[in-house]
């Protein structure tokens, strides 16, 4: 009977150990680049040597050398969920010693056109947030809630709890990505940026490069004028997408180096038109993916 207590306490005792190096896919030192959807990842792995195929949770992680550089790529999902919840499987399942983030967004910044790729500088998460009631024809968020942003109707966006290797739980709203990383996407300079899809859908001007400003990420696909004016304003960002601000938010957590290039598919809700996306995805899937290339090749790793 002890031998048996014995055995049941170590088989316990083994389940509840963190991963260890033993338990990982891959051994390398890697960058993980990771995209949303499917046609962001497959411009990606077009370029992709020594491609070797990894499987955890349902997940694809594909390993090999892209411009040079150790790679791990792989889907986040799209939403804020499963891109938290994919970034860290990959930390826990890779080395991973710094995170690029690439794919397609939507543009806030009247100065910015389809087809351009932005490099924020921080992410926020500004769909967290407390949804007042109406009170006397106004809304009125509860007199404990901290609302450090100017609200769009009953929405008033807050700050997030966050815990990480650095100490105890903290409020932020932004996370900055990495000084050096952002250092050497402002080194590219210019770059040949595809203004034509395959089925000749041109833009009418010629995409750029824009390194700086403020990104936002929230659980919802924006396609509405008035909403994207508030973003603007309210925010100073320049682009907004469903992912970014959460895989900053895991980076911060785990101390792990981070940056996201987002190419504009579509203005939302800013377009002339009907939104843009589905002519252009492709073409800023494509744009993202070169930019990015073009950083792990000029870009010093950590180690």
């Amino acid at each position: 009977m002890r031998f048996i207590s014995l055995i049941l306490c170590l088989l316990f005792t083994f389940l509840a150990l963190p991963l260890r190096a033993a338990d990982r896919l891959d051994g390398v030192p890697r960058i993980a680049v990771v995209s949303a959807f499917e046609p962001e990842w497959k411009v990606l792995q077009a370029g992709l040597s020594d491609a070797k195929s990894h499987s955890a949770n349902g997940v694809e992680f594909v390993t090999g050398t892209l411009s040079g550089r150790q790679v791990v790529l792989f889907l986040s999902g799209i939403s804020m969920v499963n891109a938290a919840m994919t970034m860290q499987l990959a930390l826990d399942r890779f080395d991973i010693t710094s995170i690029v983030v690439t794919g397609i967004a939507g543009g806030v910044d009247p100065s910015l056109h389809v087809g351009d790729v932005t490099v924020a500088e921080r992410w926020g998460q500004y769909l967290e947030a407390v949804f007042a009631r109406e009170v006397d024809g106004k809304y009125q968020p509860p007199a404990w809630a901290k609302t450090p942003f100017p609200n769009y109707g009953m929405i008033f966006p807050a700050e997030v709890g966050v815990r990480s290797a650095k100490g105890p739980l903290e409020k932020r709203f932004w996370f900055e990505v990495d000084a050096g990383m952002l250092a050497a996407a402002a080194k590219i300079g210019a770059i040949d940026l595809k203004r034509c899809t395959a089925g000749q859908a041109c833009l009418s001007g010629t995409p750029r490069l824009v390194v700086g400003g403020n990104g936002v990420s929230g659980a919802a696909f924006v396609d509405n004028a008035a909403f994207r004016q508030y973003v603007f304003k309210t925010f100073d960002a320049r682009v907004l997408d469903m992912e970014s601000a959460a895989v900053a938010m895991v980076a911060h957590a785990n101390g792990v180096p981070f940056i996201a290039f987002r190419s504009l598919s579509d203005l939302a809700g800013g377009d002339q038109g009907a939104n843009e996306i589905r002519t252009f995805f492709q073409l800023a899937s494509d744009n993202s993916a070169a930019v990015v290339q073009r950083f792990l090749a000029l870009w010093t790793p950590p180690r």
